[in-house]
């Protein structure tokens, strides 16, 4: 019987890249999309650009409405009962990536709705794969190597958003623990495709690139602690894409937390003086206790106009985790998957955003 594929997530950026290449790999599977109501318009532009751009894969997605944060996840029940039937393959993406999310809303969205895809999926007569989509961030502040196997090491968390996805991982692990047949991924901060640079949304390292870009020939950075010693991991969308789409019909996945963040990432201090070279600028950073920045942002009339970066984002400027993906470069050394070196994309990182200063920094939720 032909397996049906459930993506939650979708249209945002993981969804629209991922269907049409699961579609490619599996001729005879039907996808179907669950898309809340106000994103559906959206969703059916964003489906017709791809089947126009895939003649092969027209005709195999429907779009459904429908809202993760609602037991049966908003379902007709019909619905529920067909993709319940036949295998199912589910790729769960939809999460609230905002490191300033209300607690409420980021716990409803992906705690919540994480639990809601689990009980569809123990309930689905034959399922293939839960593809769950976490974060490397599930982390929190550890200070020292997080292996990929790791999750309970006594951490604290930045925010919402790394407290709720290691919550919602706790939950996918329960179950596949329980047997349930899942792969997790754990990205690092993905950043614009390797090649083009192109992004949907601005933010994380491209709060640092925008205030240097924006800066005379000589551009001052405040950089709180020693950024020489901070490791600030970013990927390339193309690699995240690229790897999940390898892994989610290998084997050899199967029951693994792959991260896929870089192995040799750039110090924060390296990271700024990159910008700073592509963008034809001299670096000047000047030392600032995160305390004092967080207050400034906040509190001082002015400087979060000047510096137009988000207090949330200082964590990620003083990070101690540094991650292993030992196991997770063999794998996908398997299926030929690499991720470029910080070097060979900050070119087109700086490029797309030279030329492409309007593009925002709201994440689809």
């Amino acid at each position: 019987m032909p397996r049906t594929v459930l993506f939650t997530g979708f249209p945002g950026f993981l969804g629209t890249a991922l269907l049409p290449r699961t579609l490619r790999r599996s001729p005879d599977a039907t996808a179907v999309a669950l898309v809340q109501e106000r994103w559906l318009d959206q969703a059916r532009r964003t489906l017709a650009r791809l089947e126009e751009a895939e003649p092969a894969i027209a005709g195999r997605t429907r779009l459904v409405v429908g809202d993760i944060t609602r037991p049966g996840l908003g379902l007709d029940p019909g619905e529920a009962d067909t993709l319940r039937r036949g295998p199912l393959e589910i790729f769960h993406l939809a999460a609230v990536y905002d490191l300033s999310v209300p607690p409420e809303l980021a716990w409803s969205v992906n705690v919540d709705g994480t639990r809601h895809v689990l009980d569809l999926a123990r309930t689905a007569g034959e399922l293939v794969r839960l593809q769950y989509v976490s974060t490397c961030y599930v982390s929190g502040r550890y200070d020292g190597i997080f292996a990929e196997d790791d999750l309970e090491l006594g951490q604290r968390f930045s925010n919402p958003y790394e407290h709720t996805k290691h919550e919602a991982e706790r939950l996918v692990a329960k179950a596949r623990e329980a047997g349930m047949p899942v792969t997790i991924y754990r990205p690092s901060v993905v950043v614009g495709d390797s090649r083009t640079g192109e992004t949907q949304k601005y933010d994380g390292p491209y709060y640092a690139l925008q205030l240097i870009a924006r800066q005379g020939r000589t551009a001052v950075m405040p950089l709180p602690a020693d950024p020489s010693r901070v490791q600030f991991n970013l990927v390339p969308s193309d690699f995240v894409v690229d790897a999940i789409a390898a892994l989610a019909p290998h084997p050899g996945a199967e029951g693994r937390t792959v991260a896929l963040a870089a192995p040799a990432p750039p110090t924060v201090l390296e990271m700024c003086e990159a910008f700073a070279a592509h963008t034809g600028k001299k670096l000047r950073v000047v030392p600032v206790p995160t305390t004092l920045s967080r207050f400034s942002i906040d509190h001082l009339p002015g400087v979060g106009r000047v510096f137009k970066l988000p207090s949330s984002t200082l964590d990620y400027l003083t990070h101690p985790t540094v991650y292993e993906v030992t196991a997770t470069t063999a794998l996908l050394d398997e299926v030929g998957v690499r991720c470029p070196p910080f070097a060979e994309h900050v070119g087109a990182m700086v490029a797309f955003h030279r030329e492409h200063p309007d593009v925002g920094s709201a994440a689809m939720v």
